[in-house]
């Protein structure tokens, strides 16, 4: 078996598109309008409307995730939280040296959803 992708839905398909974007620093695969993707080393984050999904009746409902945080390894946390120029209500957590040593910042996306940028410590 092979980890393939994570998919968000939503009914903002448009501005999680450019959010992702801003934080990727690339532009989004577009095959279809309702659907876009992030492909990179590691897995596919992929970001669909919720007009792909109406066959399941309600099964996913965007915007309601309180469990699950989207990591993005990057090289410097604080120049790519400062880049980002998070809202203060967007902002979870500035900056901040983990106590296992990995240097993160969690955000939110314009979902809700918790992004979190974090770098390992240097070994």
């Amino acid at each position: 078996m092979s980890f393939a992708s994570v998919r968000i839905v939503t009914d903002r398909l448009d501005e999680l598109v450019a959010f992702y974007e801003r934080v990727t620093g690339q532009q989004a695969e577009r095959p279809a309008p309702v659907f876009a993707q992030f492909s990179g080393p590691g897995a596919v984050l992929a970001i669909a409307s919720t007009a792909t999904v109406a066959m399941l009746g309600g099964a996913l409902v965007p915007a309601m995730n309180r469990s699950v945080f989207i990591e993005f390894e990057v090289v410097d946390v604080d120049g790519d939280f400062a880049r980002l120029h998070p809202e203060p209500e967007d902002v979870v957590l500035e900056p901040t040296t983990m106590p296992w040593g990995n240097r993160s910042a969690l955000l939110r996306d314009p979902d809700g959803n918790i992004v979190n940028l974090f770098s390992k410590p240097a070994t």
